[in-house]
Protein backbone atom coordinates (compact mmCIF):
# COMPACT_ATOMS: atom_id res chain seq x y z
CA UNK A 1 0.00 0.00 0.00
CA UNK A 2 1.58 3.35 -0.63
CA UNK A 3 0.12 6.47 1.20
CA UNK A 4 0.17 9.66 -0.61
CA UNK A 5 -0.08 13.05 0.95
CA UNK A 6 -1.40 16.80 -0.61
CA UNK A 7 -1.20 20.33 0.83
CA UNK A 8 -4.73 21.01 -0.11
CA UNK A 9 -7.99 23.78 0.15
CA UNK A 10 -10.37 21.62 1.50
CA UNK A 11 -11.30 23.48 4.59
CA UNK A 12 -14.32 22.61 5.88
CA UNK A 13 -17.79 19.49 6.34
CA UNK A 14 -18.89 21.05 3.08
CA UNK A 15 -15.64 20.83 1.27
CA UNK A 16 -15.16 17.29 2.01
CA UNK A 17 -18.78 16.54 0.99
CA UNK A 18 -17.69 18.42 -2.25
CA UNK A 19 -14.82 16.71 -3.02
CA UNK A 20 -16.10 12.85 -1.51
CA UNK A 21 -17.78 11.92 -5.16
CA UNK A 22 -14.62 12.37 -6.81
CA UNK A 23 -12.16 11.27 -4.47
CA UNK A 24 -14.22 7.97 -3.82
CA UNK A 25 -14.54 7.03 -7.43
CA UNK A 26 -10.71 7.20 -8.26
CA UNK A 27 -9.82 3.96 -9.67
CA UNK A 28 -7.20 2.97 -6.78
CA UNK A 29 -8.46 4.40 -4.29
CA UNK A 30 -8.45 2.42 -0.90
CA UNK A 31 -9.16 5.37 2.09
CA UNK A 32 -8.68 8.96 2.00
CA UNK A 33 -8.97 11.86 5.04
CA UNK A 34 -8.56 15.21 5.36
CA UNK A 35 -7.05 16.55 8.37
CA UNK A 36 -8.84 20.35 8.49
CA UNK A 37 -7.41 20.82 11.69
CA UNK A 38 -3.99 21.12 9.78
CA UNK A 39 -3.20 24.33 8.27
CA UNK A 40 -1.74 22.69 5.36
CA UNK A 41 -5.52 20.72 4.94
CA UNK A 42 -3.52 17.76 4.69
CA UNK A 43 -5.61 15.21 2.44
CA UNK A 44 -4.23 11.84 3.05
CA UNK A 45 -5.06 9.18 0.17
CA UNK A 46 -4.15 4.97 0.62
CA UNK A 47 -4.35 3.46 -2.44
CA UNK A 48 -2.81 -0.05 -3.53
CA UNK A 49 -2.63 0.33 -7.42
CA UNK A 50 0.07 3.22 -7.87
CA UNK A 51 -2.51 5.89 -8.02
CA UNK A 52 -0.72 8.70 -10.03
CA UNK A 53 -0.92 12.08 -7.75
CA UNK A 54 -1.95 13.97 -10.76
CA UNK A 55 -4.97 11.85 -11.03
CA UNK A 56 -5.91 13.53 -7.12
CA UNK A 57 -4.37 17.14 -8.11
CA UNK A 58 -6.84 17.07 -11.38
CA UNK A 59 -10.29 15.50 -9.62
CA UNK A 60 -9.73 18.15 -6.89
CA UNK A 61 -9.00 21.06 -9.47
CA UNK A 62 -12.21 19.80 -11.39
CA UNK A 63 -14.31 20.29 -7.93
CA UNK A 64 -12.83 23.73 -7.46
CA UNK A 65 -9.91 23.00 -5.05
CA UNK A 66 -6.08 23.00 -5.06
CA UNK A 67 -3.49 20.24 -4.13
CA UNK A 68 -0.15 19.99 -4.05
CA UNK A 69 2.19 16.89 -3.60
CA UNK A 70 3.15 17.30 0.03
CA UNK A 71 6.72 14.94 -0.35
Amino acid sequence: METLKFKTTIKCGGCIATVTPVLNNLDGVQKWEVDTANPDKVLTVDTNKGLNPNEVISALKAKGFQAEVIK
